[in-house]
């Protein structure tokens, strides 16, 4: 393992490593993203092999870095003070621990049986959490639309919890012409439409789930093979993007598993 250390802002490793972390155009343009803690380091190293870079806090290490420093023993490290590790960490308290890696690159299945399909989500951690419960369902691929919040994004990716390096998805994307060729049933989730449970999801399925406060634009409602709504006998009109998507998918793993 070789270790270098750095303590200069100047440093130009450490400028290239804050615009990662702040700028989604140089996330896109490098191709390369920054995982904060050992357990999404760890996640990436499961799939992925080893990071192109660890950068480690001066100082005391906590035992779960410790774990990663030991099981990654090729891995190239950067030490920097505490500080320094503050100003490009996504978090308020960091925890001792980055990872430099490239984006991820999942191919598409070919035989796409289970799909969502989101519009214009756009909080990151509600999109990670989203991520979170399609990985955790079995779903083949996540179509986003160009109105989406990044997926690679700090804090979506410390929403999906390395939901990201297992998951198959596809960034703005015209999401109508994607229903168009789906060979399947699409279903938009909408505020009155039939009963989610009374639809037969044992066949290609397609969710199609819209932006937090706005939902689905008509476009999208009307191209879909079907309108669907999440019973709801409370006092509230509407579920969280994320909620509603969990409710969704995993009605289809019920039907189907």
């Amino acid at each position: 393992m070789s270790y270098k250390h750095i303590s200069s802002r100047d440093n130009t490793l450490f400028k290239q490593l804050k615009t990662l972390h702040g700028s989604a155009r140089e996330r896109r343009l490098a191709g390369k993203i920054l995982l904060d803690g050992a357990h999404l380091a760890e996640a990436y190293f499961e799939t992925f092999g080893l990071p192109e870079l660890l950068v480690i806090s001066d100082g005391d290490c906590a035992a779960d870095v410790l774990n990663v420093l030991e099981r990654m023993v090729d891995a190239s490290v950067v030490t920097m003070p505490p500080s320094m590790l503050g100003a490009i960490s996504p978090v308020t308290t960091p925890t001792g621990m980055l990872a430099l890696v490239d984006t991820p690159q999942l191919p598409v299945p070919e035989d796409r049986e289970f799909v969502l399909m989101l519009e214009n989500i756009q909080d990151p951690g509600n999109l990670g959490s989203i991520l979170r419960n399609a990985a955790a369902a079995g779903v083949d691929v996540v179509y986003l639309s160009e109105g989406c919040t990044e997926a690679w994004s700090p804090k979506a990716l410390r929403g999906g919890q390395g939901a990201q390096f297992v998951l198959p998805i596809v960034e703005r994307v015209d999401l109508l012409d994607e229903m168009q060729r789906f060979e399947g049933q699409t279903y938009a989730a909408v505020m009155h439409g039939e009963s989610l449970y009374a639809q037969d999801l044992s066949g290609n399925t397609a969710f199609v789930i819209g932006n937090e406060g706005a939902g689905l634009s008509y476009s999208l409602i009307d191209a879909a093979g079907k309108r669907i709504t999440i019973p709801m006998p409370g006092k509230v009109e509407s579920l969280n993007a994320a909620a509603a998507a969990a409710i969704c998918l995993f009605e289809r793993v019920r039907q189907t598993g």
